[in-house]
């Protein structure tokens, strides 16, 4: 149940301890035995004032409140002692990016102040009021569901990677200049995720080890499950950004292949029409004396020449094995398509430096929406 306190917005999840947990309007004064009461505070840098003095009863760090809506963390652990301040990060639904939960854990309280919408979050919630088994946990095994739930949608984006990569790999292969663009999209994306992945499997492994009276041995067991994901998620990541540049080396092979390609084919034309530009050259001179020049059938003998010269000159690059021997239909279109390409090869280089500069990098949020509903299933809490 969301609703308006008297400063800022909150929602609040009580658990009795034998296994039910109900929202409720306001904090409770009590918590039973056993139980526990998450609050949900949704704040902005407009709230600071009425977030501290919402959070003042709790006896919360008043510069550890501040921080959670005026400054960007990355994942750390603060122990203060009666409560730990945890900064989890996890991934947006409208694109590929982070935001920041902010979870103030005490003997019985779990409060998590965040800006934005959290799928994970709402999951977590959801869950805890249908399944027994999450609203019997201490309240220090919550807060590592909830690091559970977040982390794994970070996971999520390496599920997208690997449906992108064999397209990448194929317009690699083919030296497909649209790759640079998705290849430049695909690591701005892994990239952002990474930023916070490497922090949050820092914060995992100390309250896995931690030693505050505020984590029990479960939530230490939790938390080091926790901290195994989050080594998957950045070992992936890790594999991910060298698979993208072992794709990137393939395109410069394949595109150096087929500049060599174009550049063989400009070489042999350019090495029979060499011969004939000499012969032609020679008979073009305005001398009186050159031979052939009076007589009719010169110009017949002067071609046959030249023919002759063309002829010997593609048997020799056949025998060398630069061209194969292909009917002549099939030569005049390879040495079109040479011509062709060499000539609009710098007109691709401009083209494809301004569109990486213009167009925007963000193709891969497509890919990981589609798995909002399998990452955000009941299972994964469980499995923890």
């Amino acid at each position: 149940m969301l609703y308006a306190g008297p400063f800022v917005e909150t929602k609040t999840l009580l658990a009795n301890g034998n296994g039910g947990a109900q929202p409720c309007s306001e904090p409770p004064a009590e918590i039973p035995q056993g139980g526990w009461a998450w609050i949900d505070v949704f704040a902005t840098e407009d709230d600071t004032r009425e977030l501290l003095r919402f959070t003042h009863q709790f006896h919360l760090d008043q510069i550890a409140v501040r921080d959670a809506i005026d400054d960007i963390d990355l994942p750390k652990i603060d122990d203060f002692g009666h409560h730990l301040l945890i900064v989890l990060h996890g991934l947006r639904d409208d694109k590929v990016a982070t935001y920041e939960i902010d979870c103030f854990l005490t003997k019985q309280h779990l409060i998590t102040v965040r800006n934005v919408e959290s799928p994970a979050l709402e999951a977590l919630w959801a869950q805890a009021q249908r399944r027994p088994e999450i609203a019997r946990v201490g309240v220090d095994e919550l807060a590592a569901l909830l690091a559970d739930m977040l982390t794994r949608r970070l996971l999520s984006v390496l599920d997208a990677f690997d449906e992108r990569v064999e397209g990448l790999i194929q317009k690699a292969l083919q030296a497909d200049g649209a790759l640079l663009e998705d290849l430049t999209a695909v690591r701005t994306d892994l990239a952002a995720v990474r930023r916070v992945v490497h922090p949050q499997r820092e914060t995992l492994d100390l309250l896995r080890h931690s030693n505050s009276d505020l984590i029990g041995d479960a939530g230490r067991r939790r938390f080091s499950d926790v901290f195994d994901v989050a080594s998957r998620t950045a070992q992936g990541l890790d594999e991910a950004r060298s698979a993208l540049a072992e794709t990137l080396d393939a395109y410069r092979g394949a595109e150096a292949r087929q500049a060599t390609e174009v550049t063989k084919v400009l070489t042999v034309y350019a090495a029979i029409m060499l011969p004939l530009s000499l012969v032609a050259g020679i008979f073009g001179m305005n001398f009186v004396n050159l031979p052939l020049l009076d007589d009719r059938w010169g110009w017949v003998v002067v071609s046959a020449v030249m023919a002759v010269i063309a002829f010997v000159s593609l048997g020799v690059f056949i025998s060398l094995g630069w061209v194969k021997r292909p009917s002549g239909r099939r030569t005049g279109q390879t040495l079109g398509r040479g011509l062709l390409e060499a000539t609009r090869a710098p007109a691709h280089i401009v083209g494809a430096m301004f569109e990486m500069s213009t167009m925007p990098l963000r193709k891969t949020g497509e890919l990981l929406s589609r798995r909002d509903d399998e990452e955000l299933s009941p299972e994964h809490p469980a499995e923890s």
